[in-house]
C-alpha cells in the first residue's frame, strides 16, 4: 500500500488511523432510505443485533446489552421492533434458565441473509481491483484490530474457526 513505508510519528499514525476508521463507519452504516435504494430492508440496530444472535445462538435482552455494552433498555427497544417486525421470537432459555430469550426468524434471517448478500455485493465493487494477497492482509488486520479492541473492553464477538488453507 502506498505510504505504508513512510517514516511517521506514533500520534500522526494515531491521527491517520482515527481519521479512516470514522470515515470507515459511514460507508456501513447508511441511512434507512439509502439502504432501501441499496436493496437492503434492515436498519443497523436490526442489522447488529441479528448478526450477533445468528454467530451464538438464543440471547436474553441482558446478554445482548452486555455484548454490544448497551443499556437494556435501549435493547429493550430494539428488540421489540424485531418481535413486532418477526424478526425475532421469544423462546424458552435452551439451557434450562428461567430468562426467555430472542431467537432469529425464519423470516429475520432470510432478510438478515438478503441484506448481507447486498453489502458483500457492494464489497466485492469496492475490493474488485486489489489483489487477493490485499484482500487478505486488510481482512487480517481488521481482525486483529477488532479482536484487540475485543479483548481490551472484554466484549468479544464469536468468529468461526480459522480456515486452515489460507
Amino acid at each position: 500500500m502506498p505510504g505504508c513505508a513512510a517514516e511517521a510519528s506514533v500520534l500522526e499514525d494515531l491521527q491517520e488511523i482515527e481519521r479512516e476508521l470514522l470515515l470507515l463507519a459511514r460507508h456501513h452504516i447508511l441511512p434507512t432510505s439509502t439502504h432501501k435504494q441499496h436493496g437492503r430492508t434492515l436498519d443497523r440496530s436490526a442489522y447488529l443485533l441479528l448478526s450477533r444472535i445468528e454467530a451464538e445462538g438464543p440471547m436474553t435482552i441482558g446478554q445482548l446489552a452486555d455484548a454490544f455494552a448497551l443499556d437494556v433498555s435501549t435493547v429493550n427497544r430494539q428488540a421489540a421492533a424485531m418481535l413486532q417486525a418477526d424478526l425475532v421470537e421469544r423462546i424458552p432459555d435452551p439451557d434450562g434458565g428461567m430468562a426467555r430469550k430472542l431467537a432469529v426468524t425464519p423470516q429475520g434471517l432470510a432478510r438478515l441473509h438478503a441484506d448481507r448478500d447486498v453489502v458483500l455485493r457492494g464489497l466485492g465493487q469496492v475490493l474488485e481491483n486489489w489483489s487477493a494477497e490485499d484482500r487478505r492482509c486488510f481482512a487480517d488486520l481488521l481482525g486483529r484490530f477488532n479482536i484487540t479492541c475485543e479483548r481490551e473492553n472484554g466484549y468479544p464477538w464469536p468468529r468461526p474457526a480459522p480456515v486452515a488453507d489460507r
